[in-house]
């Protein structure tokens, strides 16, 4: 089976876990996930099976949306309500007014440092396991991109926000540095990723593990009837449509010149109608070079 699954994560399982779980119940060769999420947080995990695993590099890179729930004057070691609290401090004095007021600070291209407590590497090693050898080691500090910033309620001592983001970004740094900025600091008690790339809740359906479960039982049409066809990963490139001649010669390696193609960019590739054959980019000649194919 090829497609995307759009898994709404339970909390308490690592995307990993959910991951194995759903290529068991699919009995897939291959899968992969875009982008882990905390076993903390809940949401959109797109699952990638089959060969849509060679276009999850495209999700991987995409923006993202979370809603997320953050609580104030509690700091923790690991920026979220599964670490060890390290100080609790009194919010008197911040209010909704003082929260949108700060908020601003963290819009557009930030730098942030990976938390240790993280998938990044150093040295081979996660700085996750690290950390919980009560190690500490020097990181470097990377540019990321806040899209948009929203305070959805503030009710003390929680405050909900919306975040639109760039690949990369560390929502519980966001807001233990948002914490900061209100001199009370902060950490993430709840946690929803709600967007990735295209799917964008509420505009897609996210299926639940019940569901994967319950068409398990059902056999393999109901599995597939849950999969998205590989090309919606791609929904924002547009599309080009080859002649069998063109297609041919192309599915060879070999460029091509599209009539009325567009002049720049990555393009979804079509034979005829509705056959996918996978990604190509324009050449500055105008021919459509292919990039990745199914």
């Amino acid at each position: 089976m090829d497609g995307i699954l759009l898994l709404d994560k339970p909390a308490g399982v690592s995307s990993n876990q959910a991951l194995q779980q759903v290529k068991r119940l699919y009995k897939a060769s291959k899968a992969g996930h875009t982008g882990s999420l905390d076993p903390l947080a809940t949401g959109l995990l797109p699952l990638c099976l089959g060969q849509t695993t060679k276009f999850s590099s495209f999700l991987l890179d995409a923006d993202k949306r979370y809603r997320v729930t953050v609580t104030l004057g509690v700091t923790t070691d690991s920026a979220d309500a599964d670490g060890q609290v390290l100080e609790t401090r009194s919010i008197d004095g911040v209010d909704a007014d003082a929260v949108r007021d700060v908020l601003p600070r963290f819009t557009g291209c930030i730098e942030q440092l990976p938390p240790m407590y993280s998938a990044v590497k150093h040295q081979g090693e996660r700085l996750y396991k690290l950390a919980r050898e009560g190690k500490e080691v020097e990181r470097t500090p990377r540019e990321v991109h806040i899209f948009a910033l929203t305070l959805l309620g503030f009710t003390p001592p929680t405050l909900e926000l919306d975040v639109h983001c760039s690949k990369g970004t560390y929502v519980r740094t966001l807001a233990e540095e948002i914490g900061a900025a209100l001199g009370c600091g902060a950490h993430v008690s709840a946690l929803r990723r709600t967007g990735v790339g295209p799917y964008v809740e509420g505009e897609t359906r996210f299926v639940t593990m019940a569901d994967v479960e319950a068409a398990a039982e059902e056999g393999f049409a109901a599995l597939d009837a849950m999969l998205l066809p590989l090309d919606t990963v791609l929904g924002h490139c547009p599309a080009v449509r080859l002649s069998a001649d063109a297609a041919f010669y192309l599915r060879q390696g070999q460029p091509v010149l599209v009539p009325q193609a567009p002049t720049e960019g990555l393009v979804r590739l079509y034979a005829g109608q509705h056959e996918f054959l996978g990604i190509g980019v324009i050449l500055d000649d105008g021919r459509v070079q292919p990039k990745r194919l199914v």
